[in-house]
């Protein structure tokens, strides 16, 4: 099995609570260190004990997104002679990360980070236990224990990490034996605790993508609340600033092509001032683009574009669009019949075109009825009219 979810939801705990019901050796090795020769060993060990003791033996596998191919196939022809009993555990989503070979020999158990309750019985265990805070007397009110738990994110070994900080830092209650962790105390711990944001992991791009669909969606609040926590992570703010100038030319594009400019000059204000000044304009930039109109017409007339060349290959240049700066280029027709566009009706030279003849008539460019775009499709129409009316069609 893969047990999928984010830190400290017992991941590892869970795998040897399965080793302990099922009477089983447990192994555990970390992708971070091992590698062949440690599986190799691993596997040694388990065929040693089914022969010794005729029982199963557990290899839990932490971190095992970081193997590479060779070293998940490692495991495949132990898994499938029943020599282990194979138990991974991901921080990354294994679609991604583990080969398909690996996962068609898998299930994957998806593990949710731990609610406020869960993480605040945890508390309570931890708080009751001699072996674990030594046998200190800790006085810790409910307002301190609420901002422990919200502070670990859904975490529960970052709770108990943020717990023992507190407890080394806490000062004794007027000369007894109890130790207090107050208002001050938690200030010192949690000044510098970053909710969970994994840059370059699940998380991250959970949240770029929700941040990206909540603009494209035309929702402020949902895009605000989206950059505040990238922002809260502890995300570089410049890659936000980045991911709203594409979002700028993708979804809103020519519907409004102030949102381009915009998003320009929020990466400006944010390089210029740092954080957390330049945050503001990066905020003022996600709620415009989020209630500017959309249109994603460039963003598909690329995608066309490249497409087309794709299947139609090198298309020769027109000879009347041709440069033609030598008298031979001129003897092959460089350039002939060109007509100059400045020196037509409305600067518009009806009827001529511009794209190979094989491709004439064909269109990318489709604009929307939103924005400024209602008004360019207003214009095409009008120009393609001219086209259709004028007897200097250039192809038949």
């Amino acid at each position: 099995m893969i047990l999928w979810g984010p830190p400290g939801v017992g991941k590892t705990t869970l795998a040897k609570v399965v080793a302990a019901h099922c009477d089983a050796q447990f192994i555990e090795i970390s992708a971070v260190l091992a590698g062949v020769k440690e599986i190799r060993e691993a596997v040694e060990k388990a065929r040693f004990h089914r022969q010794q003791a005729n029982k199963p033996t557990i290899l839990f596998v932490d971190e095992v997104h970081r193997f590479n191919k060779s070293q998940q196939d490692a495991f495949l022809p132990h898994i499938e002679n029943g020599a282990i009993v194979f138990i991974g555990a991901t921080t990354e989503n294994p679609s991604f990360e583990l080969n398909s070979a690996l996962l068609s020999r898998a299930r994957v158990y998806v593990l949710k980070s731990l609610d406020e309750s869960t993480l605040l019985d945890l508390l309570e265990r931890a708080l009751a236990s001699d072996s674990y805070l030594s046998s200190l007397s800790i006085v810790l009110g409910d307002d301190e224990r609420k901002a422990l738990v919200s502070a670990a994110d859904g975490d529960a070994r970052r709770l108990l990490n943020l717990l023992e900080l507190a407890v080394d830092l806490a000062h004794e209650d007027n000369g007894n034996s109890n130790r207090v962790i107050d208002v001050a105390v938690l200030k010192e711990v949690l000044a510098h605790s970053l909710r969970r944001f994994d840059k370059g992991g699940e998380q991250f791009y959970d949240q770029i993508s929700a941040l990206h669909k909540s603009i494209r969606g035309s929702d402020p609040d949902a895009s605000l609340y989206w950059m505040a926590r990238m922002l809260d992570g502890g995300c570089d703010p410049l890659y936000i600033a980045r991911r709203l100038i594409r979002t700028a030319s993708e979804d809103i594009g020519n519907a409004d092509p102030r949102a381009l400019t915009l998003a320009m000059s929020a990466w400006d204000v944010q390089e210029r001032l740092g954080s957390p000044e330049g945050e503001l304009a990066l905020a003022q930039c996600v709620v415009y683009l989020a209630v500017a109109p959309k249109s994603n017409a460039v963003y598909k007339a690329f995608g066309d574009v490249k497409r087309c060349i794709k299947e139609t290959g090198t298309l020769e240049v027109p000879l009347h669009i041709r440069n033609a700066p030598t008298s031979l280029m001129k003897d092959l027709d460089y350039g002939e019949g060109y007509r100059y566009a400045h020196d037509e009706p409305e600067a518009f030279a009806a009827g001529d075109v511009y794209l190979p003849e094989e491709l004439a008539g064909k269109h990318f460019y489709d604009p929307t009825n939103r924005g400024l775009e209602q008004k360019i499709q207003q214009k095409l129409e009008y120009l393609q009219e001219l086209n259709r009316k004028s007897k200097q069609q250039r192809y038949p």
